[in-house]
């Protein structure tokens, strides 16, 4: 009872906070009408976050037939929050003011076969001091990092990132804190990209979404009655290693047959090379380059490069199809880099074929989009749980947030 108590009021603080967020000012009546809170519950919740300083006072608007209502807003400047996307080939970082608009962006590569922890854990670090140097965006709270494979966010540990050859665990924050002097939380981009959807994307008010991430690996984010579903160990959604080909393509973490074989980008290099060998939108070395020519050449018409589309949609529509006969979501997602990479002509092949494989009814119940994010995810999701641990480091213990449906957020810089 005392924990469901605290997690309530921690949902509560963090919706007021929400409901502030990206707005001019609002009137703490115009959060309690919004949240269905009370007007002195409110009035706490708010006293709370001006002690914090992440929101200030200012100015009054007119009541009808009372005092004049004060009026309160996020203090942007106050400080500011740091995501980091790192894939299997690169880092990127943006650094977001507290209305999570970004102020700072920045990226490094991962080459090819560099994956020793030492050599990762210097180029993250090199990328958030890019931003961290950016003049701009106030003094920052805090840095998420999102990592592939799973992690143990507690610990800070990177427990296991197969298309690394990271079969043991590797105390990731550990070894960044001895490069950064900003508190660090770790995390995996399923989460992230699932939050920033339920903050800020397509699933926005939505109960039940499925964030589909396409990238060099492939997983698919939960939310669940609202709320971002972690599973006992912080693994759940690794559905690109759930099976879709018995005995089929080897892949990296071991096993055979995997969605992740056939839809992450080496595996949509590998169908392009089956249909069109010798095709010049294969770039033998560079997976982020022949994603982006496919991409590029679909859009235009080219009959090759639709060809790639069709078969990656042909075994991608029966994984989602699994998803959406297992969770019956309202929407499906496909977001990350190859997703925007491949756009309409996927979303639409996909969609087509969902239809021939999943239930009616649930089937008719899910939308299938592309992400309408207008930043990186990962980054943005992964700010937000920077948010989190500044708020649990301050006494608010941010366990079990639900985010509501109506912020927006616009790219920068």
């Amino acid at each position: 009872m005392k924990r469901m108590s605290r997690d309530i009021r921690t949902a509560n603080r963090y919706e007021v906070l929400r409901r502030c967020l990206d707005r001019p000012a609002v009137s703490r009546q115009e959060l309690a009408a919004e949240t269905g809170l009370s007007s002195a519950t409110v009035g706490t919740l708010v006293g709370e976050l001006l002690d914090l300083g992440i929101l200030v006072t200012g100015g009054f608007v007119d009541s009808a037939g009372g005092r004049p209502r004060g009026l309160v807003s996020v203090d942007a400047g106050h400080g500011s929050l740091v995501g980091v996307d790192v894939a299997e080939t690169y880092v990127h970082a943006e650094r977001f003011d507290l209305n999570l608009r970004v102020v700072a962006r920045a990226d490094r590569e991962l080459r090819p076969g560099a994956h020793e922890p030492a050599h990762v854990v210097a180029v993250i670090a090199d990328t958030v001091r890019a931003v961290l140097d950016a003049d701009t965006g106030g003094p920052v709270l805090g840095a998420g990092v999102c990592m592939p494979g799973l992690v143990d966010r507690q610990g800070g540990i990177s427990v296991y990132a197969p298309n690394w050859g990271w079969h043991e665990a590797v105390p990731l924050r550990e070894l960044l804190a001895q490069h950064l002097d900003v508190p660090l939380y770790l995390d995996n981009p399923l989460r992230a990209s699932t939050v920033a959807e339920l903050w800020f994307g397509a699933a926005r008010g939505r109960d039940d979404a499925v964030v589909v991430n396409l990238g060099t690996g492939v997983g698919a984010g939960l939310a669940l009655g609202g709320t971002l579903h972690r599973g006992v160990s912080n693994s759940a959604g690794e559905w690109g290693h759930t099976t879709l080909v018995l005995d089929g393509r080897p892949c990296h973490c071991g096993d055979r047959g995997c969605v992740e074989a056939y839809v992450g980008a080496p595996g949509i290099m590998r169908n392009l090379r089956e249909l069109h060998p010798g095709s010049p939108l294969l770039h033998p070395d560079d997976q982020t380059a022949t994603i982006e020519a496919i991409g590029r050449a679909a859009a235009e018409g080219s009959a090759e490069a639709l060809d790639v589309v069709r078969e990656t949609a042909r075994y991608l529509g029966p994984a989602v199809a699994d998803l959406v006969n297992l969770l019956n979501p309202e929407v499906v997602v496909l977001s990350s880099w190859v997703a925007a990479a491949l756009g309409g002509p996927l979303v639409s092949e996909v969609r087509g074929v969902v239809g021939r494989h999943a239930l009616a009814g649930p089937f008719a119940a899910a939308e299938i989009v592309l992400s309408p994010v207008p930043t990186d995810p990962v980054s943005l999701g992964a700010a937000t749980f920077a948010l989190e641990g500044f708020l649990g480091r301050n006494g608010v213990d941010a366990t079990g947030l639900r985010p509501g449906p109506r912020a927006s957020i616009a790219g920068g810089a």
